[in-house]
């Protein structure tokens, strides 16, 4: 298992250099995009399980994904949980399904 990515990872696929946007302050700050992020594929994989919080390699590329998404494209957080990479990292890690 790995760890959920972090704000250094965050910056670096975003080119960001400064500190501007670090903290949480605000719902602007990446650290907290970076958290709701992380949140958004654990309620995407459904069932998470919070003693054992630790993601697989492709949960945390998934999670980066996001993240990286809902920071270039906020107003398409919709459209950015359908983006093919995101999708292709979480496959098969979904624990619920609906019931038609």
């Amino acid at each position: 298992m790995t760890n959920w990515p972090d704000l250094t990872e965050l910056k670096q696929v975003l080119d960001v250099t400064s500190s501007d946007w670090d903290g949480d302050m605000d719902d602007s700050r990446l650290t907290a995009l970076l958290a709701a992020s992380i949140d958004g594929v654990k309620g995407d994989v459904g069932n998470w399980d919070e003693t054992n919080d630790s993601p697989d390699a492709s949960l945390n590329r998934a999670a980066l994904r996001l993240a990286e998404l809902n920071a270039l494209r906020p107003e398409a957080a919709v459209a950015n949980k359908n983006d093919p990479t995101y999708l292709r990292y979480i496959k098969g890690h979904r624990r619920k399904f609906g019931i038609a």
